[in-house]
């Protein structure tokens, strides 16, 4: 009897995990044809760079396609994890088909616009602010170059606000700054791809590595909705570090440490969060080997860093004040506030998440120092920096997701993908709400 029912269910299987992969493709595909079209109050002002795709749209990305499509590829994504776990681990067919449907998604989005975020302006801006200009974007905002072609796509949020990202992730863009807007443009997608790819495939081999499904995985987070739709169609520099995260988790089991300490820091160095995995990992190891190498990497960053941006290219704690005092209609200290009555979040409320912030840092820190898995760890710091900012974009809820499918802790993926799917339930409310 239980072999017939393991045949029945290796029969539905297949043909299901098919019929979610084309649900993925097609919402995907939805999105960015019709996101080609433009004039969306979705999609940011841009420069026309996906004008071949216009023929292929239906119509003008408005909001309620755009939440049916992410709703739809969200279920999808759901029903797919759940056969993946169901399946073999060493179906070789089902790895194949996994990996070229991250590949195509990838893809898709890539051929497309920027999506939902104008950061990506930002990120030329700052660039062209230093290389075109010769204005140091630690020092001065986007509006210090209002003659600039990029300027009037920057978001407004951000015309008046120096940069709050890394010494080295600035360099690398630097030289995208000589290349125009367009130029710019695509090599900022250029950069999210490969960090893509990157991401994908050391996930993949942590997970193998540690013993895990490397399909469960790799679906995991490769046909995970923010990702895909958020992240990579945003240019994200988050994809970056996450890259240079799960680098650093590789190091880390090959034994080499002052490597990964030196790669934690470089990805601190683009965006300052990966840099919570550093006591994490030596607290697990118990070694001096990452600490030295993170100092080496600290030391020859911030000379290069002061050489070329002076002391405030280096001074990344004065940034990190400055951003998080900023609040968004997204965060969940900012729906708490609401829930309770409160207009908003107040000074104090600050205060008390970042104490509640040290608490769970200061827990974590004991409990791997008792042995607990340093990478679970990780993941559920990262977890908490998201969960108790004032400033939550859905690109931040994937920081501890390519950490949580590599660790025994499954607490911790049912704990990110909850989070991710209180983000999308909070975004594909207004399908719901009654027609007045």
């Amino acid at each position: 009897m239980d072999s017939a029912v393991g045949v029945a269910t290796k029969r539905w299987t297949a043909p299901l995990a098919g019929v979610c992969g084309l649900v993925l493709l097609a919402a995907t595909v939805e999105i960015v044809l019709d996101a080609a079209l433009e004039h969306s109050p979705l999609i940011p002002h841009k420069p026309h760079i996906a004008t071949w795709l216009r023929s292929l749209g239906g119509e003008r990305l408005g909001y309620r396609v755009f939440l049916i499509a992410l709703l739809a590829f969200s279920v999808a994504y759901v029903v797919l994890l759940v056969l993946a776990r169901a399946r073999s681990h060493s179906d070789r067919t089902a790895a194949r088909w996994a990996i070229g449907l991250v590949a195509v998604l990838n893809l898709i989005v890539f051929a497309g616009p920027i999506l939902i975020s104008t950061d990506v302006f930002s990120y030329i801006a700052y660039a062209r602010m230093g290389v075109v200009h010769g204005i140091d974007p630690y020092t001065h905002g986007p509006v210090a170059i209002v003659g600039d072609p990029v300027f009037r796509y920057v978001g407004h949020d951000w015309l008046k606000v120096a940069t709050a990202y890394g010494p080295l992730y600035t360099l690398i863009t630097y030289p995208l700054g000589l290349l125009g807007v367009i130029g710019a443009l695509w090599g900022m997608k250029l950069y999210a791809l490969v960090a893509s790819a990157t991401t994908l495939a050391l996930t993949w081999r942590v997970a193998r590595r540690r013993g895990h499904d490397r399909v469960f995985a790799l679906l995991a987070v490769g046909a995970n909705p923010l990702y895909v739709i958020y992240g990579l169609g945003g240019a994200h520099n988050d994809l970056i570090m996450l890259a240079l995260m799960m680098a650093a988790v590789a190091f880390t089991l090959s034994d080499r440490e002052a490597v990964a300490g030196a790669t934690v820091v470089a990805g601190a160095l683009v965006k300052a969060t990966v840099a919570v995995l550093l006591p994490f990992m030596v607290l697990s190891r118990r070694r001096p080997a990452a600490v030295y190498g993170a100092l080496a990497a600290l030391g020859l960053c911030a000379l290069a860093g002061y050489a070329v941006f002076g002391i405030h290219g280096i001074d990344v704690v004065s940034a990190l004040n400055r951003d998080s005092a900023f609040v968004s209609t997204d965060s969940f200290p900012n729906e708490l506030a609401h829930l309770f009555g409160k207009p908003g979040v107040f000074p104090v409320d600050h205060d008390l998440l970042k104490a509640a912030l040290v608490l769970i840092l200061a827990h974590l820190a004991w409990r791997t120092w008792r042995g607990y898995d340093w990478v679970a760890a990780s993941g559920w710091a990262l977890l908490a920096i998201s969960v108790t900012s004032t400033w939550l974009l859905a690109w931040y809820v994937l920081w501890p997701l390519p950490l949580a499918v590599i660790t025994r802790d499954r607490r911790l993926l049912a704990a990110t993908l909850f989070v991710q799917g209180l983000f999308i339930v909070h975004q594909t409310s207004p399908l719901f709400a009654p027609v007045s």
